[in-house]
């Protein structure tokens, strides 16, 4: 796995993180989430390399970069049980898909073998800066930033 292939470690205050609700209870999650219920995992769970393919296969619709390298996944969590729970943000809060964009994500993982309930919660805090992407991203992307 390269460097750029690794999960990224995680912009959260931890002392935010152990009040929000985990990931992985079924209660009800706060506006702004984004639930898809897979199915119980009968098996080996996925790798985490497998979780940040997919989530390379969905690109912002108006920068042509992945999610993963716009640096807009902030937390990737994996349970023993092979339910997926992922924290993001997006680049600008009124950015017109919003409410498209953690579904996306959910339905890139979902489809891999090996995962069961997949949670995507969407956040604005920390603000998504240009130095949260990737070289590869920030070489892309040099005549726009």
């Amino acid at each position: 796995m390269t460097e750029k292939d690794k999960p990224r470690k995680s912009f959260l205050d931890p002392e935010k993180v152990a009040k929000e609700p985990d990931f992985f209870s079924r209660e009800e999650r706060k506006e702004g989430a984004t639930t898809v219920m897979g199915k119980a995992l009968h098996g080996e769970k996925c790798s985490m390399e497998d979780i940040i393919s997919a989530i390379k296969t969905v690109k912002d619709p108006e920068i042509p970069i992945n999610l993963y390298d716009l640096g807009l996944i902030y937390n990737i969590e994996q349970s023993d049980n092979g339910d997926v729970g992922v924290l993001m943000t997006l680049t600008a809060p009124n950015c017109p898909v919003a409410g498209e964009m953690p579904k996306m994500v959910a339905d890139s993982i979902i489809k891999i073998d090996g995962v069961g309930v997949v949670t995507v919660k969407l956040t604005w805090s920390p603000k998504w800066t240009k130095d949260m992407m990737s070289d590869d991203a920030k070489f892309a992307l040099a005549d726009i930033f």
